[in-house]
């Protein structure tokens, strides 16, 4: 079992260029649909067919919040009928908030509803006592920072200084304060925007959050 969070723009490439075996991912759990975060979708499946000899023919598992399956049918209006029959089975699977799959032995994932959109879900990837959450794209929730409570690592967005806050995104002070309710063994940021750039997050982080802080870069990797 292969799982990859979120799909967004230059992914498959990124992938290819760091050696990661895109060719055997199983499964790909969307947290919500904005561009960002489902673009390379297509080109990822597109891949699968016709950028490997022999092409797929095992089964992938899309898995998604409510309205996965529709994006998928708009994603094929617009690029081809193959997205949806690339001549290997995409299965779909539609998970409520609040809900959890099997993906393999003792590997369980399940999503929590977040500030964001709509549909916005965070994830939960569990196997054997080892748990980590991803945020997806997040505002500030204490009801999320209590179900990500004692995890492994806590894989947070971290999009705009506080100049710039609004209600759908983190800044770093905010990502500290959820951090120091959740108290993950490691919290690491992601999906930083320009504007932060030349702030000192790490810092900012820790007027809230003692422990363990790591920005995310392309090739950043933790073992549990």
């Amino acid at each position: 079992m292969l799982l990859l969070l979120d799909c967004g723009n230059g992914v498959v490439h990124r992938m290819a260029e760091l050696g990661l075996r895109w060719q055997d991912i199983t499964h790909v759990a969307i947290t919500h649909f904005h561009a960002d975060h489902i673009a390379d979708l297509p080109m990822l499946i597109f891949a699968w067919r016709w950028g490997q000899l022999p092409p797929r023919t095992t089964p992938v598992t899309l898995v998604g919040p409510p309205g996965i399956q529709a994006v998928l049918q708009h994603l094929a209006l617009a690029f081809g009928s193959w997205v949806l029959d690339a001549g290997f089975p995409l299965l779909v699977q539609e998970l409520d908030p609040g809900t959890q799959l099997a993906l393999a032995d003792n590997v369980v994932l399940a999503n929590f509803p977040v500030p964001h959109t709509a549909a916005s879900v965070a994830y939960s990837v569990s196997a054997g006592s080892k748990r980590l959450v991803y945020t997806g794209d997040t505002g500030f929730d204490v009801a999320l920072a209590e179900w990500a409570q004692g995890c492994d690592v806590l894989l947070s967005e971290c999009s705009l200084p506080d100049d710039m806050a609004i209600p759908e995104h983190l800044t770093p002070r905010q990502c500290g304060a959820l951090a120091a309710l959740a108290r993950p063994g490691y919290l690491i940021l992601t999906h930083l925007y320009p504007p932060l750039e030349s702030a000192d997050i790490t810092a900012q982080v820790a007027e809230h959050f003692s422990g363990s802080v790591a920005i995310a870069t392309d090739g950043f990797s933790i073992e549990l």
